[in-house]
């Protein structure tokens, strides 16, 4: 574990250098998109005369210069201040923990998933690689591929809601039960279901291909010609000398795919009514809340930049020869 402190600090370091880039261009991004809070909140209180404009523009500093507004903005987020929701006038870190736990648990649940599924089925099909279970897996990984995340969405609530009833279309929990302890758990289970399986499908097929080919390619190594040279069993061979290795590329992907994971949950988050960030997020576009979408970005990127830190270190547990190259 001394050996990893060094690795964890670069990597925190350059985490921060990356946050502060981010916070930046997405503050610029932002603000030269057209339309501003002002517009939004004086039509929505039905008063966008000028003294009304001038008001609020004065009220959130958007009369001020833009290097101005940026650099009051990246020191307050250095001060760990995200500010005000210029729609609901309520902290904005606050908005953001409130819906975070939902982000988190479809996320954890999607991940799970599409990980464990790829790796099963990947390794199903390498075993038997252009019989009819490799072709049936190969077959069905491209058409969860190709099929858009919101359609399968679509499709899930269709026959499982609609035409079946056996699970719920939209929200985290039942609103007119009062479950508690154990029955808490489970109707939130149920509402989780279906927009899970939804944000799985589509990660879940890539996982299986790279499962697959990773599979293949260690099969192909020196060692593993020797492992079967030694009379092991070819069960013995796939799960005790190629698995681990083959794992390492799905660890990267996972890495790499994080961002997209959560952009994927706006769709998903949407389709279902599920209250998380993706959701919170589509809205404050809309009601150009910069300081909520904003944040919501910021705490994006520092989630991204964390899972790439987890995945390092795992790397180096996989293979500890990865330790010493670093």
């Amino acid at each position: 574990m001394k050996r990893l402190a060094p690795l964890v600090l670069r990597r925190l370091w350059q985490g921060l250098l990356t946050i502060a880039v981010i916070a930046a261009f997405n503050f610029i991004l932002l603000r030269l998109a057209p339309g501003s809070p002002a517009d939004v909140l004086a039509g929505e209180s039905g008063a966008a005369d000028p003294a009304m404009m001038a008001s609020i523009v004065e009220k959130f500093a958007l009369d001020q210069p833009l290097h101005v507004q940026l650099g009051r903005y990246l020191w307050a987020v250095a001060n760990l201040d995200l500010g005000h929701s210029y729609r609901d006038d309520q902290p904005v870190l606050a908005l953001i923990l409130a819906r975070l736990p939902a982000t988190l648990l479809l996320m954890a649940s999607a991940i799970l998933v599409a990980f464990i599924g790829g790796v099963l089925f990947g390794v199903a099909a390498s075993r038997r690689v252009n019989g009819p279970l490799d072709q049936a897996i190969t077959v069905g990984s491209l058409l969860s591929y190709a099929t858009p995340t919101f359609w399968s969405g679509l499709m899930l609530i269709t026959l499982f809601s609609v035409k079946l009833g056996w699970l719920p279309s939209t929200g985290m929990q039942s609103v007119a039960e009062d479950y508690e302890g154990l029955d808490h758990a489970l109707d939130i289970g149920r509402h989780l279901l279906l927009p899970t399986v939804s944000l799985a499908l589509f990660y879940m097929a890539i996982y299986t291909r790279l499962m697959r080919a990773a599979m293949l390619e260690v099969y192909g190594l020196d060692y593993v010609r020797a492992a079967r040279s030694r009379g092991l069993s070819e069960r013995a061979v796939a799960f005790r000398h190629v698995l681990r290795n083959a794992l390492l590329p799905m660890v990267t992907m996972v890495g790499v795919q994080i961002g997209s994971i959560l952009g994927g949950s706006v769709v998903v988050e949407t389709t279902y009514g599920w209250p998380g960030l993706g959701r919170l997020a589509f809205a404050s576009v809309g009601r150009r809340d910069y300081n909520l979408l904003m944040a919501i970005l910021l705490f994006c990127s520092v989630m991204v930049i964390l899972t790439n830190l987890v995945v390092d270190i795992l790397y180096t547990v996989l293979d500890p020869r990865i330790e010493h190259r670093r």
